[in-house]
């Protein structure tokens, strides 16, 4: 079953064409790796499915019903959450505060926040967090933002969970713990994924399938073996010689 289809979608900004006419289904249960250099149009297409913009044109569908000029926090509250690349935490709060706000603005409407908090603080222990729940978001280490960026979208409830670039600036030793955390996640929250990663190796061990962008444009679609090798993915990112 589809859980997000993508119709024909196309983004303008000005003269530049950020994204054309990009088609793509994720199937409930799966991650999903997009793959691209930079200005490939791979956040902007995040943008346009948790709806930070609206598209020129084309579909969004979620569980077969269009997000067409929702705001973000009803897009939020019909069960997709999304991370962003440079971390965004509320820095003067403490760590669960911030996993409580996200808890009460998501899709689960939580009656308090009491309820609401115990929620985040579940969500926190999950996130390998729960020792820094009452610590100031601010004073996290890089890593330690990047698992809080994941924990307030879990927060929400979402079904569809877009990850950008979770894993970027991380050392190999936190890349390896974050990939068993989102493995785990996956397999007990039963979460759909859609990860956009430069850490080619991570992507490549954690999807079941991947998507290429170039230019704007998707170029390769399969499993990872299968882009890993497709000549026109090669020639883009290695040149000629590949």
């Amino acid at each position: 079953m589809s859980l997000l289809e993508v119709r024909q979608l196309s983004m303008r900004f000005g003269g530049v064409q950020a994204l054309e006419r990009v088609s793509f289904t994720v199937a409930e249960g799966k991650i999903i790796g997009l793959m691209g250099a930079n200005g490939a149009g791979k956040t902007t297409l995040f943008s346009l499915i948790a709806g930070n913009e609206r598209p020129s044109s084309g579909e969004i569908l979620f569980e077969n019903q269009s997000l067409a000029g929702l705001r973000p926090d009803q897009v939020c509250r019909r069960g997709v959450a999304r991370t962003f690349q440079v971390v965004r935490p509320f820095a003067g709060l403490t760590v669960i505060e911030n996993v409580t706000t996200a808890a009460l603005f998501g899709m689960r409407r939580y009656r308090d926040r009491a309820q609401a908090r115990d929620a985040a603080a579940a969500v926190l222990q999950e996130l390998e967090l729960g020792d820094r729940a009452e610590a100031l978001a601010g004073s996290l280490t890089l890593s330690g933002q990047k698992r809080l960026e994941v924990a307030r979208a879990l927060a929400t409830g979402a079904r569809l969970v877009l990850l950008d670039e979770v894993m970027a600036g991380l050392t190999p030793m936190e890349v390896e713990a974050m990939l068993l955390t989102l493995r785990t996640l996956h397999r007990t929250r039963g979460l759909t994924l859609v990860v956009i990663e430069h850490v080619m190796r991570a992507l490549m061990q954690l999807s079941d399938e991947i998507l290429v962008l170039h230019s704007g444009r998707l170029i390769a679609q399969g499993e990872p073996p299968a882009v890993a090798s497709d000549p026109e993915v090669l020639r883009l990112y290695f040149g000629e010689a590949a």
